[in-house]
Formats: structure tokens, C-alpha cells, sequence
């Protein structure tokens, strides 16, 4: 709840900046003060100024004013924040754009965004240490925010990441999925044709079709350190591919193993609501997440979805050439 504030505060901020408005009369400051955190710095885009997050810290000298000596358990140190798109003219050009890249090429790594978010979320990480800082998003803002941690996470640098309303309609997911499921049939039709007496057996064994490579992606993820927090409405078509169980994405495993004392976990935890928005707009929109009357729960299923956008995650590292006599 109080992540989506700060989002809403990073929403804000461009808003009071198109309306011109002052330090006495901004809206913004709002959204982080009671929670006593302070903006640092707001991410600007050099090519229109328009503001697409902020940088926000604990605010120490509030805290203290109101009698709070310690800042609360698990409460970061600092927070960047990424709003999604604002259907305004100074800023509706550069967000669509954006949208756009994502519904193209599923990536956003391309956009002057991703870079400015990046920068802050690593100088964050650096200057308060990786388990005292959270990157939070909303709509394209989750987008960049998964996507941000994900790549400190290569670095090794695992932050705590929340994502509402994550985008997850692309073109390139699609063809994605598409070719593994083509990929999947094809190595059931060749398990079912004998091919060179005794070799068909191991060749059946030995296909690595995506299935196999999807369950062997979940079971390395028992070792990694990220596990980014989804937050989904199925009512909203922007993110509901995330749960829809019948087409294989719903998301999320993440628990203890058996008797075999392994422990095993799924590549993101997932908080879907059960009772709350069911039309689009509302369903899509960032106030549910801290309304006082909506139900959620903690979906408990694998994903095919995030495991395609997690995979080079968990991917083993690539064999080292041989060496030459």
C-alpha cells in the first residue's frame, strides 16, 4: 500500500509540473510525507522535462519530530518510484512511445527511461545497500521497474521489487510463446515415431522441448536471491495474462519442499485481487492497491509467463571454451 503511494506521489509530481504549480500548493508531497519520506530526486526525461519517477529516502528529521526514533522494520531506506503512462499532451508523445516499445519488442532497455531508473536505482543500492532499497511501479512504470531489477539482479545486486498492473500483452511474448508451444508438440511427435530402433528412445529422452526447460528454469530458481512481488487485477486485460491458468501463466510458486528437506521457489510472488474493481479502468487504475475494501490473495501456481521473462536469471552460465594443445 504504501509503495503505490509513493507511485501515486510519482504520478503527481508530473501533474503538478504541467500545472505549474508551487512548493506551497503541490499535491504530490502528499503521497510520501505522512510515511515520513522526503523526494531526493525526480527522474526527469531530458527530451520534453517531463518527470517519470522519483527518488524518495527516509526522512530521519520527520521521523524524529514526531517521536519515531527508528525507521519501522523492512520499511527501505530509500524507494524509487515509476509512474505508468498520463493521457496528457506534454508527456502523452514520449509514454506511448514507450508502451509501444514494450508491445513491439517486450523490452524497454532501448528507452532513455530505463537508463535514468537504472542509474538511480544502482547509486540507491550503493549508497544504502542492496536490502535497504525498493524499486515500485505502476502500468508502464511496473514495466520498467521489473524490468530495471531485473537487471541489477544480473549484476547481482537483488533489490526488493513491487510491480502493479504489470503490462503483459506483447507482440514478442506472443511469437514467443507461440514457437515453444510449436517446439513442444513437435518433440511429443517425434517421441511417438520410432526412429533407428534402440536410438529412438534416447532421442526421445534427450529432446529438450520448453516444458522441460520451463520446470528445469523453476527448479534453479530455488537458488536465486530475486523474487520480485506482482500485484494483479484479472479484470484488467493489460496484466490478467499473469493469471490466466488456462493458457499455463499463472504465476507463482513459492514455498518448502517435502520430506527431501529441498527448498524450492518460484520466480516471482503474485497478489491477485479476489474482491475488488471488475471494470477496466478501475480495474487497471492504482487506488485499489491501498482501498480499504478490496480482498486479495497470494496465487499459488506456475508461470510460463514470468519464467519466459525471468529465464536468463536462472540460465546456467555458458560452458567455458575448450582449451587448445
Amino acid at each position: 500500500m504504501v509503495i503505490a503511494c509513493f507511485i501515486q506521489g510519482a504520478y503527481l509530481l508530473e501533474l503538478d509540473r504541467q500545472e505549474k504549480r508551487d512548493e506551497r500548493t503541490s499535491l504530490a508531497p502528499q503521497w510520501w510525507r505522512p510515511f515520513k519520506y522526503r523526494l531526493v530526486q525526480a527522474l526527469v526525461d531530458e527530451r520534453d522535462g517531463s518527470i517519470y519517477g522519483a527518488v524518495l529516502e527516509w526522512d530521519r528529521q520527520a521521523a524524529l519530530s514526531d517521536y519515531i526514533p527508528f525507521r519501522p522494520t523492512r520499511a527501505p531506506a530509500a524507494v524509487v518510484a515509476l509512474r505508468g503512462t498520463l493521457l496528457k499532451a506534454p508527456t502523452f508523445r514520449r509514454d506511448v512511445v514507450d508502451d509501444l516499445r514494450f508491445l513491439a519488442w517486450d523490452s524497454l532497455k532501448g528507452s532513455v527511461r530505463f537508463a535514468g531508473a537504472l542509474a538511480a536505482l544502482r547509486a540507491a543500492a550503493r549508497k544504502f545497500g542492496v536490502a535497504n532499497v525498493c524499486v515500485g511501479g505502476h502500468s508502464l512504470g511496473a514495466g520498467f521497474a521489473l524490468q530495471v531489477g531485473k537487471a541489477l539482479a544480473k549484476e547481482g545486486v537483488f533489490v526488493e521489487c513491487h510491480v502493479f498492473n504489470p503490462p503483459s500483452v506483447s507482440l514478442a511474448m506472443s511469437l514467443k510463446g507461440f514457437a515453444e508451444t510449436a517446439g513442444e508438440l513437435w518433440g511429443r511427435v517425434r517421441a511417438w515415431i520410432p526412429y533407428m530402433g534402440t536410438q529412438a528412445g534416447g532421442d526421445a529422452g534427450g529432446g529438450c522441448n520448453s516444458e522441460s526447460e520451463a520446470k528445469a528454469s523453476l527448479a534453479r530458481a530455488g537458488m536465486a536471491k530475486w523474487l520480485p512481488h506482482l500485484y494483479i487485477n484479472t479484470n484488467d486485460y493489460i496484466c490478467c495474462y499473469y493469471s490466466d491458468a488456462a493458457s499455463g501463466t499463472a504465476t507463482v510458486a513459492v514455498g518448502s519442499g517435502g520430506g527431501s528437506g529441498t527448498s524450492k521457489a518460484g520466480v516471482a510472488r503474485m497478489v491477485v485481487v479476489s474482491k475488488g474493481p471488475s471494470k477496466f479502468l478501475a480495474a487497471h487504475g492504482l487506488e485499489q492497491w491501498w482501498a480499504d475494501d478490496v480482498e486479495l490473495q497470494v496465487a499459488l501456481n506456475h508461470s510460463k509467463l514470468v519464467d519466459r521473462q525471468l529465464r536468463s536469471l536462472y540460465a546456467p552460465p555458458p560452458a567455458a571454451p575448450a582449451a587448445r594443445s
